[in-house]
């Protein structure tokens, strides 16, 4: 197969998480310092270390075949690609704030007034769609200062915790889009990289299965069977296999890991023992 290029951001929040969902899907990354590039020992894939802005314009020119990106930057840039995947990291929400001590009256608070962000087309199309003109002033860097030095009457940027927003005297009013990581494909991809496509969506969809559910064994006493198969249905049934000890059996299934501890509250309660919960590093249907 002609090397594949896969595009991922050089640093920042979705960078990290990234290079795991890689090294979880198989591909050993030769990292080093401020390295540009990394070549994967055990496949013919090239991984490219690029600015986000520029993941989504390289791989719709075919510098790059694939990518891993933020949804509010594609929304942002506008290209001509594929998105293939939520990949359930990154997760941000894009959020308007204004000043904490104004009143906010609802969206149309915002007619006529100044408003600072890094993500002016996404801004503006929500403005559009709302029925608000507004100005809408393109900054880059820190934009929550802007309400505080006079720039804007408030602001529309990437929120996670709240802390940095109430650090500068303001608050979120309404949340424009959710956004998280994102695999995005060239549209015109050979039928080689398209299988390969098909083999990273099946290696990714194992991992996050594996990690959403959990690996759980117990034993319990013969004539509780049914009433724990009751709590553990597994993904198909519960696999049940005789111990030793007479009238006893060891009992082993899968449970959603949000559902962990209400499954185990519900096992004390029939009659379980020796319950074992075992994270899952892939798994697949």
């Amino acid at each position: 197969m002609e090397t594949l290029k896969i595009a991922i951001q050089k640093g920042g929040r979705l960078s990290d998480k990234s290079i795991e969902v890689l090294k979880d899907c198989g591909f050993e990354l030769n990292l080093g310092h401020n390295k540009l590039k990394a070549n994967v020992p055990n496949s013919n894939v090239e991984i490219l270390f690029l600015r986000d802005d520029d993941i989504p314009k390289y791989v719709e020119n075919g510098v790059a075949q694939l990518g891993i990106v933020g949804e509010n930057v594609l929304l942002e840039e506008k290209r001509d690609i594929n998105t293939v995947a939520k990949l359930g990291f990154g997760k941000c929400r894009m959020s308007l704030a204004i000043p904490r001590g104004e009143n906010y009256t609802g969206i149309s608070y915002f007619s006529g007034k100044r408003i600072a962000t890094s993500y002016g087309e996404i801004l503006k199309t929500y403005l559009s769609q709302q029925g608000i003109e507004a100005s809408i002033h393109d900054i880059s860097g820190s934009v929550e200062i802007a309400p505080g030095i006079g720039l804007a009457d408030g602001i529309m940027d990437i929120v996670s915790t709240g802390s940095t927003l109430a650090m500068n005297g303001l608050k979120e009013v309404e949340t424009i889009l959710k956004s998280e990581a994102v695999l995005v494909a060239n549209k015109s991809l050979s039928n080689e990289h398209n299988e390969f496509l098909e083999q990273l969506l099946f290696r990714i969809k194992a991992v996050k299965e594996g990690k959403n559910n959990r690996y759980i064994l117990l034993n319990a006493p013969n004539e509780k069977l049914d009433e724990i198969a009751a709590v553990l249905p597994g993904i198909s049934s519960p696999t049940v296999m005789p111990l030793l000890k007479k009238g006893w059996s060891s009992v082993h299934s899968v449970v959603n890991a949000k559902q962990v501890w209400e499954v185990i509250d519900e096992l004390h309660k029939v009659g379980a023992e020796g319950v074992l919960v075992v994270p899952i590093e892939k798994m697949f249907k």
